[in-house]
């Protein structure tokens, strides 16, 4: 292979993002395609003794390698998004998405990892190796290894479509997004709106060439409105854009997601069935800690009944406030944040907007940092590699001066950028011609850039809420990063039960709470004044304001999803919309208007991994406020709630270990016992 002139095969340190360019694609997956096959086709072959250094170890360092350039192509296409990008990774995907399932139902490998498995070699692995043997056999036979060839060949068309079908419903969403202008000529009809949101809006509109201000459907152009605009049509067209978007009601027909959604769920029911499960949902459960879907179901209705009272209060007090005091007689979806906002302002005396004053970008980062080096006794400094975008940032992890990781920061929303936040993996930890190779993150959000005001640019400046969403992804990252097992297959978040890897993610957001981790962390936008003690207090005091709601809402989305996968008969005559409506009867207290198309753009399940999974959040949810009882407790007895001591032991037991034992022992291993659900409850003030 020829590394010089592709820099998607150029394995010997970070990605060259600043080379690589969409003719690179093609040639450089068929080339690593060629290879791979190349050594499968060898490993296939008799063996005198089927080994791990013989059998495992070549088969991973090649799929490494295409999984490493295939990770690149498909990072770009998420977030510098171009036609010929978007065109190559389309080509190449079904290639690759062949591949993958072709090694998936190799029954010659799948012998090999039998052999291996009875083999005296076996005994006297180390367990994160037994670990990988025991997943590689699980994902085997969920591989459709057993099945017989022509059932084989059928299982690979639905990888090979659903795959499709994945990237065309992001591409959807990301198109109706990107396409989406609303144009206000007048400062007058934005009343209500912060100043801000407005300039940022001006510019956006001045980029185009236009006078007056341009709104998008990216979340930090468009929510100010539906939380501050006065003027009430304002909000009801950008809802309505906004819950429209990628369906028969949006701008375009080509951008409707509608079949996409059907055939992705007729698709996943024939895999369960080819399998020899009921439905998708038990398939989707087989590596998670959940052992059924009645299990989940049940879980999840626990929740939504004790949530229920709060949401109903919390319902009943917005709609008597936004009669009594906004002359909304009727609260409509599009009222919602707006009502809210007022309310919150009126009872606890300051506004979201007050309080993103006081998070810079700078000093929300540099705050974020001194939590992780309080707790994990680690270094983060500022470093140089060759990124995709002006605005990335990149950043090196040490411990005692050696390096231990190092990570991308992408913190801004822009055009040909997927919406959300997510952090993955651009390279894991593992030993490698002797040496440790050290793992690499992405970190991507989607806040508002740094403004111009004055002929000045100012810092970014964060709600509080993208302040926890950054804590949030960082602590994938901490997991990703601070692993020390060095078996690619359980190395970091890799192996780690799906419905378990929210757990350090949301353990972190905790930390955003918490008055010793703030003061440090914020810094006036005008005057470098941090947080005052009477607006924190204020914080806290308004921190589980519509907690009943909210929670509702995510265990609608969880229970739409799971009875989707569960008990929807995806060839009958009802549709993905009529079990949403169903769920919501059942659980919401607020149903959406009956244009609201919300499934159409719920990336999480039809393109981002998380089918018969969304529950993750709300059971990893439960582990997180558990987790962090732990230092909570420390605090308490005189501590610090940043206890180096309590740090030290998550990371040894949690963030270290990875997915090399099951994420319930390595919970118990932490907190000496099973997790219990009053921590969540007590962190959400649902408790009488």
């Amino acid at each position: 292979m020829n590394t010089a002139h592709n820099p998607l095969l150029d394995f010997s340190d970070l990605p060259r993002f600043d080379a690589v360019k969409p003719e690179h694609v093609s040639p450089a997956i068929d080339a690593l395609l060629e290879e791979n096959r190349a050594v499968v086709a060898r490993l296939e072959g008799p063996m005198q003794e089927v080994s791990w250094a013989s059998f495992v170890e070549p088969l991973e360092d090649s799929t490494e390698r295409l999984g490493r350039a295939w990770s690149i192509i498909g990072h770009m296409n998420a977030v510098v998004d171009t036609p010929e990008l978007r065109a190559a990774y389309n080509e190449n995907l079904p290639k690759v998405t062949e591949f993958w399932t072709e090694l998936g139902q190799n029954l010659a490998l799948f012998e090999k990892y039998k052999a291996l498995r009875a083999s005296k070699e076996y005994d006297t692995l180390a367990p994160a190796r037994k670990k990988i043997i025991e997943n590689a056999l699980r994902d085997f036979r969920l591989g459709g290894a057993e099945l017989p060839d022509d059932k084989k060949q059928r299982f690979a068309e639905i990888q090979e479509r659903q795959a499709a079908l994945a990237t065309r419903f992001s591409e959807n969403v990301l198109d109706a997004t990107n396409d989406y202008a609303l144009f206000v000529d007048s400062e007058a009809d934005l009343a209500g709106l912060p100043d801000d949101a407005k300039q940022a809006a001006r510019a956006t509109a001045e980029r185009d060439g236009k006078p007056g201000y341009k709104f998008t459907l990216h979340f930090p152009s468009y929510f100010p409105i539906l939380q501050y605009a006065d003027k009430r049509e304002l909000r009801e067209t950008i809802y309505r854009a906004n819950v429209t978007k990628a369906s028969e009601l949006g701008a375009k027909p080509e951008w409707d997601n509608t079949a996409n959604i059907a055939e992705l769920l007729k698709l996943r029911d024939e895999e369960a069935k080819l399998l020899g499960f009921k439905n998708y949902a038990e398939v989707s459960l087989v590596p998670k800690m959940a052992e059924t879907p009645q299990h989940v179901i049940a879980f999840l209705e626990d929740l939504a009944k004790r949530a229920r009272p709060f949401a109903e209060n919390d319902l009943a007090e917005l709609r008597a406030f936004a009669k009594k005091e906004l002359g909304l007689d009727k609260l409509e979806a599009w009222d919602v944040a707006y009502a809210s906002e007022k309310l919150r302002e009126q009872r606890y005396a300051f506004s979201e907007q007050e309080l993103k004053q006081y998070f810079p970008e700078p000093k929300v980062v540099e705050g974020l940092f001194r939590v992780v080096r309080t707790l994990f006794g680690v270094d983060i400094k500022t470093d140089s590699a060759p990124t995709w975008h002006k605005d990335v940032k990149f950043y090196r992890v040490e411990k005692d001066g050696q390096l231990l990781a190092q990570f991308y920061l992408d913190l801004y929303a822009r055009n040909g950028k997927r919406g959300g936040a997510w952090m993955d993996d651009a390279r894991n930890r593992r030993i490698l011609d002797g040496k440790v190779q050290t793992p690499v993150a992405y970190l991507t959000c989607n806040f508002s850039e740094p403004t111009v005001a004055d002929g000045k640019q100012k810092p970014a400046l964060f709600t509080h809420d993208e302040v926890i969403t950054l804590f949030h992804e960082f602590g994938h990252g901490l997991h990703h990063m601070l692993t020390q097992v060095e078996e690619l297959g359980v190395s970091g978040i890799t192996g780690v039960e799906w419905d378990a890897v929210e757990l350090p993610s949301q353990f972190m957001e905790n930390f955003c709470w918490e008055w010793d981790v703030l003061q440090h962390m914020t810094a006036h936008a005008d005057t470098g004044a941090p947080l005052p003690r009477e607006l924190f207090d204020k914080m806290i005091a308004a921190k589980n304001f519509q907690a009943g709601l909210q929670t509702l809402r995510q265990v609608e989305f969880a229970l739409f999803d799971m009875h989707l996968h569960f008990d929807h008969d995806s060839y009958g005559g009802r549709t993905a919309q009529d079990v949403l409506n169903d769920v919501r009867h059942r659980v919401a207290v607020m149903v959406p208007p009956e244009f609201n198309r919300f499934q159409n753009s719920f990336s999480h399940i039809f393109a981002g991994g998380y089918a018969a999974g969304y529950y993750s959040y709300k059971w990893a949810e439960v582990l997180s406020a558990d987790a962090y009882g732990a230092f909570e407790e420390a605090g308490a007895s005189g501590g610090n709630v940043l206890s180096v001591e309590t740090g030290r032991r998550f990371q040894r037991e949690i963030l270290a270990v990875g997915g090399s034992r099951p994420a319930l022992e390595s919970f118990m291993a932490f907190r000496g016992r099973e997790p219990n659900i009053d921590a969540l409850l007590r962190h959400s003030g649902m408790t009488s």
